[in-house]
């Protein structure tokens, strides 16, 4: 009987030391995704900032254009605002998306983790519009409250013992519904119906932060050898840029200031 008992305390024992490994196992997996989802945006708001600062001027010599709010546009800048240019700098970033996505699990983790730099250079060429449109203070305070609302629904997803699945299927579809509202409205140019775009957009991608956070979580498992870790990161880290990067565009449509 003492035999039996010490074979109870030795597997209780083995047991807890599992779960422990596997729970420092897990946080550092998840600092990682957070990490490489930090560095992404980082160099998204730089390549945003430099491009703008390229492609304006405040000397009116140099300028080759000038937008209805009075900004003056360096020839980059015509070429990137005015010109067709702009449809091809709006779709690379979705074209690496898919790239990134169909491709991570034949790549090696530094050609993956380097993609995403490249994809994350691209989106802030694409949101480098964002600072013609709307002044820097407003900018800079939506983006604090994006990063608050983030941080609170990332840790609900990733704390919370329900089970958000059904939840994540309902807001995908509404995401494709959005997607095809968004196209419509680029034809429509309704005020009205952009108002309802961004609202459903900012409750469609508070969702999908707390869900994403949970999937990605269930993602861990700890027999991964390194390069599928690492793969399984990135592709987090992506994920959860993209759920940041939506919220902060379409609350930045509400909490925005735009320039004169």
């Amino acid at each position: 009987m003492a035999d039996f008992n010490n074979y109870q305390n030795r597997m209780a024992q083995t047991r807890g030391q599992t779960d422990a490994m596997i729970d420092e196992g897990l946080r550092s997996y998840m600092v990682k995704v957070y990490n490489l989802m930090a560095v992404g945006l980082a160099i998204t708001g730089i390549a945003a900032y430099f491009t703008f600062a390229m492609a304006t001027t405040t000397d009116p010599s140099a300028a080759v254009a000038q937008l209805g709010n009075g900004t003056m546009l360096t020839a980059l800048g015509a070429a990137l605002y005015g010109s067709p240019l702009r449809w091809v700098v709006m779709l690379a970033p979705l074209g690496m998306v898919f790239f990134l996505s169909f491709r991570v699990h034949k790549m090696s983790v530094a050609a993956a983790q380097t993609t995403f730099w490249v994809y994350a250079a691209l989106m802030g060429l694409s949101l480098s519009s964002i600072f013609v449109v709307y002044t820097g203070q407003s900018i800079v305070q939506t983006f604090f409250v994006t990063a608050a609302s983030f941080g609170a629904l990332s840790l609900y997803g990733y704390t919370t013992k329900k089970d958000l699945s059904g939840m994540g299927s309902f807001l995908i579809m509404g995401l494709f519904g959005l997607i095809i509202a968004s196209i419509v409205n680029i034809f429509l140019a309704s005020s009205a119906m952009g108002f309802a775009i961004s609202a459903i957009g900012v409750l469609i991608f508070a969702g999908l932060t707390a869900y994403d956070t949970q999937k990605i979580k269930e993602m861990y498992f700890d027999g991964d050898d390194v390069a599928v870790a690492g793969r399984k990161a990135i592709m987090g880290a992506l994920t959860l840029y993209l759920d940041f990067i939506n919220l902060f565009t379409f609350l930045l449509q509400f909490l925005g200031n735009r320039n004169d």
